[in-house]
């Protein structure tokens, strides 16, 4: 019953965002508005999925960004040199980046700590010489040239923009939706576990190896979406999406977000993206002002920052309590 009711809390919370996204292009006609909400789903799917690993897994990946640029690339060469529909072409993508991921995790989740943050980077940059290199293919240094076909599919045509905006939105909520109730299933209790104590786990008769490697797949296919919507915002895919800075970025939303909190990642996409488009209009600084940025959340709020929130909420209501 509990389980019921957490689903249909959910669900509720997901109609709740759709409703009130879906509003915003009535509201504003900006396009500057609606573009950081595309870029915030593509985002946020992008940093909740490394979140799989670190903040439910205990596993730092610093290559995650291999999957965001698997995802663009092989979506955007479906879509160029075939005749799919887009839906196809997606879920091409997600189907490589599980198997990279299968691939890759494979080796990966064997090792512990920094073994595996660092084995994830070497893979990562792996895969961004690949894309570098093999020209022909991927473009080079320059990305897939000519932009994205955007054929319509069941009626929607998401060459226009205030379509791709909805269609945005309700694949970033579905996503966060998905990712939600998988990890409030027994499987995400059991990855829990074996984050906070393998050797319990082991006791149990849990397969740890397995469920890291689930988790590890579940994580690279999320990451692709993201890197499709990215794909089909920009109508193109480039080396910096699976290049380390993006790694990197992904890990600073859930600094700056928090990663006990599941929304967490999302609210921290959502700050990263827009202190980068303040600071860049602003200075010409823009890495050392960042860098301050996020110092600023390191040390002030120590955690991020919808971890700080729950734990200050936490804080007043047992002080209400005692009262």
């Amino acid at each position: 019953m509990k389980s019921q009711s957490t689903l249909r809390h959910d669900i509720g919370w997901a109609l709740a965002a759709l409703l009130v996204l879906s509003l915003l292009p009535l509201l504003t006609q900006s396009r500057v508005t609606l573009d950081f909400v595309i870029r915030l789903a593509a985002f946020g799917i992008f940093a909740s999925s490394l979140n799989i690993l670190v903040g439910y897994g205990g596993m730092v990946s610093f290559g995650h960004a291999m999957f965001f640029g698997s995802g663009a690339y092989v979506f955007g060469l479906l879509m160029q040199k075939t005749q799919v529909s887009i839906p196809v072409a997606m879920l091409g993508a997600i189907a490589f980046s599980g198997l990279l991921g299968l691939l890759i995790g494979a080796i990966c989740v064997r090792l512990k700590e920094i073994y595996f943050s660092f084995l994830t980077l070497a893979f990562q940059m792996l895969i961004h010489s690949v894309i570098l290199t093999w020209t022909s293919l991927t473009g080079g240094d320059q990305g897939l040239m000519g932009g994205i076909p955007r054929p319509p599919f069941l009626g929607i045509n998401l060459s226009d923009h205030t379509t791709l905006y909805w269609f945005s939105c309700t694949l970033g909520v579905l996503c966060l939706l998905v990712m939600r109730v998988i990890l409030q299933s027994p499987f995400g209790a059991t990855l829990r576990m074996v984050r906070d104590s393998s050797e319990r786990a082991v006791f149990l008769g849990i397969d740890v190896w397995r469920i890291k490697l689930y988790a590890f797949i579940l994580s690279s296919c999320m990451a692709s979406i993201g890197g499709v919507l990215m794909a089909l915002f920009v109508s193109g895919a480039f080396p910096d999406f699976g290049y380390w800075t993006m790694s990197g970025d992904a890990i600073f939303m859930i600094m700056m977000g928090g990663l006990h909190v599941f929304i967490g990642p999302v609210v921290g996409a959502a700050l990263l993206l827009l202190f980068n488009d303040i600071i860049t209009r602003t200075t010409e600084y823009h890495g050392l002002a960042l860098g301050l940025v996020v110092l600023l959340f390191a040390l002030g709020f120590k955690r991020g920052i919808t971890d700080f929130s729950l734990e200050l909420l936490q804080k007043i209501n047992r002080k209400g309590g005692k009262t």
